[in-house]
């Protein structure tokens, strides 16, 4: 499983930093979108809302690329897939099976993290707190001679 994950953050990692580039630089152009997908990706980038999530993915690739703070990235791209993925269902369908793809590869990445993620879906902070004592190895006060 390790290997897979190796492969599948590599790839995350190569997918957004590949596509947040393109926001910026244009080299793989888009081709026909529906008329509301356009209307709103319109809205996005004059509101310059584009230029905070475009610079996300290249940070977040960048960091997963480079296995640096990967759970980290993760965790940051993840709201990112979200909307990626809400816009090709409900906007642009024809973008749905890349959407899926993406979503896979970080589902397959962040597997071995599960341990570590699984504190963000407790109900109640109060089991965090006993999540957290399992985790962490004891601490030892030094006691004063």
């Amino acid at each position: 499983m390790n290997t897979a994950a190796t492969i599948a953050r590599f790839a995350l990692g190569l997918v957004f930093l590949v596509f947040g580039l393109n926001g910026f630089l244009n080299f793989m152009p888009m081709g026909p979108v529906p008329a509301l997908a356009g209307q709103f990706a319109a809205a996005l980038i004059q509101s310059h809302y584009m230029v905070v999530v475009l610079t996300l993915e290249i940070l977040c690739g960048l960091l997963l690329v480079t296995n640096n703070y990967g759970l980290l990235a993760a965790t940051f791209i993840a709201p990112v897939i979200v909307n990626i993925l809400l816009f090709h269902i409900f906007m642009a369908p024809a973008g749905l099976p890349l959407a899926a793809f993406v979503a896979t590869l970080w589902i397959v990445s962040a597997y071995p993290y599960r341990a570590l993620l699984r504190p963000l879906f407790q109900r109640r902070f109060d089991a965090l707190e006993r999540t957290e004592s399992r985790l962490s190895p004891p601490t030892f006060v030094a006691r004063r001679a």
